[in-house]
């Protein structure tokens, strides 16, 4: 949506630069640094004539958004007073933060202490690639894969698992993850020669907080329940026995050095497809997973690449595996529609052309398409919506069309050295992530702090 009453006016709207901005908002830009370090903002007088106005005055009059630098400046910054909310850093500098800064705070109050992003870090497999269109074969690297060490080496241990086909994010938990926990509990895969394998461990999140604690200590919390509200429900076993099984009932064979071969007798690879520093975690994250096929027989590698490369070849298919998301939901509400919609088989699109939305791995499934037509029919706040979405879950753990690894954890952390009133696991009014639009909320919610 464009302000017609000021492009009407432009001779040339294309070369128009439309500066200063004009917002809906309760504030108006007052300066800004040329490079685009800094912005500054300033409540404007009508800010009760303004979308946000409805909640009440904002209490800052001024709000400045800055480039604050990699994670270690951050931490300095808003140790020494000057950075009230970090979006996002590494989780050493939340670590840093949680031992020597007794004013900052995270959305949870302790370990892990990052708000779950509701988008879900998956191993996504390109189905056209030879070898990933067997479910056997994706279920085997599934089973591969161990779960402890990917999340000490991408978050030091503070991640958020999800087993299932949904971030652990807002209700989600309340609407899927509990729900589904016995039937998890009591799913069975086929071995092959009539062995049926129960691959759900219900405790992973534990080994993680187990793991976790050898070197946060009493930083990490030790009564089970809340490990589950921070750390995630259970996960796959690191089982690679049954992993074996699964690639032999495929028809894999391995070579004299171990490695494993595609029926067809050439040498199975793997490329995992990633990020660099843009997000440390999925970099070491995938680089752990690489670490764990490699030891399992597996020829892979670890493929950093920029964003713009990865979004070209997942977008025509030019990859085998990649780390990174699919699964994107509306954050709190249970409809799964925003991300399933272009998972449907007419929307499905070969390698070579481009994607069409969310499904890079070219999964189709006749039971996938029923499932997201009978959503398409029903009312968003239809409760049959969280019965669909049930199945859909129950139908992705069988097929296991992407590995779902975690939540990606974002570490914003709010300084309530001279405000107070910011959201947190306990006061959930608002994602605190401050590039999602309803962190606007903040600016009504937090008062200055009543100086002692």
């Amino acid at each position: 949506m464009m302000p017609k009453h000021v492009f009407e006016a432009q001779p040339d709207p294309i070369a128009f630069t439309f500066y200063p901005p004009v917002s809906l908002g309760p504030y108006v830009l007052k300066d800004h640094d040329p490079n685009g370090d800094w912005y500054i903002w300033e409540r404007r007088e009508d800010w009760d004539r303004t979308s946000l106005g409805r909640y009440g005055m904002p209490a800052p009059k001024y709000a400045m958004y800055l480039s604050p630098g990699p994670s270690d400046k951050k931490v300095i910054a808003q140790t020494e007073g000057k950075l009230d909310v970090i979006h996002d850093m590494a989780p050493e500098g939340q670590i840093t933060l949680a031992r020597t800064n007794p004013t900052s705070k995270a959305w949870f109050p302790s370990f892990p202490w990052a708000h779950p992003d509701p988008t879900l870090p998956a191993v996504i497999y390109n189905h056209e690639m030879p070898g990933l269109g067997d479910r056997d074969v994706r279920w085997a690297l599934t089973l591969a894969i161990d779960i402890v060490r990917v999340a000490m080496a991408s978050y030091r241990g503070a991640a958020t698992i999800s087993a299932i086909h949904v971030p652990p994010t807002g209700l989600y938990p309340g609407y899927y993850f509990d729900p589904l926990q016995d039937w998890l509990n009591a799913f069975e895969l086929d071995l092959g020669g009539g062995e049926m394998y129960k691959p759900y461990d219900s405790d992973a999140a534990i080994k993680i907080a187990n793991a976790a604690r050898e070197s946060l200590g009493d930083l990490v919390p030790t009564d089970p329940e809340e490990i589950k509200k921070y750390t995630g429900y259970g996960w796959w076993k690191h089982d690679l026995d049954a992993a074996e099984k699964l690639m032999l009932k495929a028809g894999f064979t391995r070579n004299s050095d171990g490695k494993w071969l595609m029926p067809n007798g050439e040498l199975f690879k793997i490329s995992l497809l990633a990020e660099g520093d843009t997000r440390a975690v999925m970099g070491r994250g995938a680089a752990m997973i690489v670490e764990n096929w490699v030891e399992f027989g597996v020829d892979a590698t670890h493929d950093t690449r920029d964003n713009a490369s990865r979004a070209v070849m997942t977008g025509i298919g030019d990859f085998t595996t990649e780390f990174g998301w699919t699964i994107e939901t509306w954050g709190g509400h249970p409809d799964l529609f925003f991300f399933l919609q272009s998972w449907h088989s007419e929307l499905y699109r070969p390698s070579g052309e481009q994607v069409v939305g969310k499904n890079r791995m070219r999964w189709q499934h006749p039971e996938l398409d029923r499932i997201i037509e009978e959503i398409q029919k029903i009312d968003f706040d239809d409760p049959r919506g969280i019965d669909l979405g049930i199945e859909f879950l129950k139908l992705a753990t069988v097929e296991m069309p992407t590995t779902p690894i975690m939540s990606y954890n974002v570490f914003t952390c709010c300084d309530w050295r001279y405000w107070e009133g910011f959201p947190t696991s306990d006061d959930p009014y608002a994602n605190p992530v401050p590039n999602w639009a309803n962190s606007r909320y903040m600016f009504v919610k937090i008062k200055p702090k009543t100086q002692a």
